[in-house]
C-alpha cells in the first residue's frame, strides 16, 4: 500500500520530534499513524515505518506485536472494551460481554459484518472504582450493566456518537489514532465535551470541606506555553544571580607573632587530617604544639645524662602503677630500676646473675 502524501508529511514532524540520532524513539507514534490511516498496523504499514526510520522489519515487527493497541488485524470503526478482570469481573462485567458477545454474533477480537463494531475483553481498564467499565476506542462508560452496553453499541450501528460517562467527544478509531501519534483533535469544540467522574473528584471535595489548598495558587492562572516557561525560567535565573552576595575576600594569612623562628604554615584546617594529626600529638603536657603562635622551634641539646634519664623513668613508673596480676611480671617497677642499674653499670646481659634462670627479670 501507498500511504498518502498527509502521512508522510506526518511522519516526517513526528521524526522531527526527536534527536537525529535517536529517531527510533519515533517508532511507537509512526505505529499509531500507519494505523490512523489502514486501520491496523498491516505488514504494509511495517515496511514503512522501517523505511523512514531505517530499521528493518523484524525490529518495527517486534514492537507492533509487544503492544495491544496496536491491532495486527482489520479493527471495526469502534473498538468496544470490556474489563473482565477481578474487580469487573466480581461487580458483573463478565455478563456484560457475554451479552454484547451474543447480541453482535462476535467473539473476542471479532467485528461485526457490517464494520462498525469489533469488540474485545480486556484484563484490565485501570478504573476499578468505576467498575463495571466498557471503552469505546479507549472512552470510557462507566458503570454500566448489559442493557446499557447494548443501547451504546446500538446507537453505534446506526451512525450515532454516545456520549462518554468521562472524557473528550467520542470517534473513530482512526481519528484516535491520530492524536495518539500526536496529532491535536481538529473538531470544533470535541476536547471542551463530557466531564470527570465523581470518584475522580473525591479529593478535590474533601479539599475543599476541609480547607485543603496549595499556598499561593490560582486556579485561573492560564497555562504557558513551553516558550513562555523557557523565558520565565531564564528571567528568574537572572534575578537570581544579580541578587547574590560579591564573594567574599580570601582572608590573609596570619603574619607569625613577634620573635618566633617558626616557618610560616597553613592553618591547621588545610591540612590533611594525618600531618595535622602528626603536628599536634604531644610529647607530654608541658609542650606546644609545635606551630602554636608564639612558640620556638626546638633545638638539639646535650643528651640528657644518665641521672636524669634515671628520674624520667621513676617518673614514669610513678605515674604508672601496675595493674595486677595479670600483668606481666617484667612490668614491675623493681625490675625497672633493677634494668636501668645494670644499664648504668654496664653491665647488662654479660654480668647477669646465673641465679636469675627463669628470664623472668626478678632475683630469686
Amino acid at each position: 500500500m501507498s500511504f498518502s502524501e498527509t502521512t508522510r508529511a506526518r511522519a516526517r514532524e513526528i521524526i522531527a520530534r526527536y534527536p537525529a540520532d535517536r529517531s527510533r524513539s519515533a517508532l511507537l507514534p509512526l505505529l499509531h499513524l500507519v494505523q490512523s490511516e489502514e486501520g491496523y498496523v498491516s505488514p504494509a504499514g511495517v515496511e514503512f515505518c522501517a523505511e523512514v526510520l531505517g530499521l528493518n522489519k523484524a525490529q518495527v515487527g517486534a514492537v507492533a506485536t509487544f503492544y495491544t493497541m496496536y491491532k495486527r488485524k482489520p479493527t471495526g470503526e469502534y473498538l468496544v472494551s470490556v474489563c473482565t478482570n477481578t474487580m469487573c469481573d466480581v461487580l458483573g462485567g463478565q455478563k456484560v460481554y457475554d451479552t454484547l458477545a451474543e447480541h453482535l454474533g462476535v467473539g473476542h477480537e471479532e467485528t461485526t459484518a457490517d464494520g462498525r463494531i469489533t469488540l474485545e475483553h480486556a484484563e484490565c481498564l485501570a478504573a476499578c472504582d468505576y467498575g463495571p467499565v466498557m471503552t469505546v476506542n479507549y472512552d470510557f462508560f462507566d458503570n454500566v450493566e448489559p442493557q446499557a452496553a447494548l443501547d451504546v453499541v446500538e446507537e453505534l450501528r446506526a451512525g450515532g456518537r454516545p456520549m462518554p460517562t468521562r472524557g473528550a467527544r467520542l470517534c473513530t478509531l482512526k481519528e484516535m489514532a491520530v492524536q495518539l501519534a500526536g496529532f491535536a483533535d481538529e473538531r470544533d469544540g470535541a476536547v471542551a465535551d463530557g466531564g470527570p467522574g465523581e470518584p475522580s473528584l473525591r479529593g478535590l471535595r474533601l479539599a475543599e470541606q476541609h480547607g485543603v489548598s496549595v499556598p499561593g495558587f490560582d486556579p485561573k492562572t492560564p497555562i504557558r506555553s513551553k516558550a513562555e516557561a523557557d523565558r520565565a525560567a531564564a528571567e528568574a535565573k537572572a534575578k537570581a544571580e544579580a541578587a547574590k552576595p560579591a564573594p567574599a575576600p580570601e582572608p590573609a594569612e596570619p603574619k607569625a607573632a613577634s620573635g618566633s623562628t617558626a616557618p610560616d604554615v597553613k592553618a591547621p584546617d588545610a591540612k590533611s587530617p594525618q600531618v595535622r594529626t602528626a603536628e599536634t600529638r604531644q610529647p607530654d603536657a608541658s609542650t606546644p604544639v609545635p606551630d602554636a603562635p608564639g612558640t620556638k622551634v626546638p633545638v638539639d641539646g646535650p643528651a640528657p645524662a644518665p641521672r636524669d634519664a634515671r628520674a624520667a623513668e621513676a617518673a614514669g613508673v610513678a605515674a604508672n602503677p601496675p595493674a595486677g596480676d595479670g600483668k606481666p611480671a617484667g612490668d614491675a617497677a623493681g625490675a625497672q630500676e633493677r634494668n636501668l642499674k645494670e644499664a648504668e653499670s654496664g653491665t647488662g646481659a654479660e654480668g647477669a646473675d646465673p641465679a636469675d634462670a627463669n628470664g623472668s627479670g626478678v632475683r630469686k
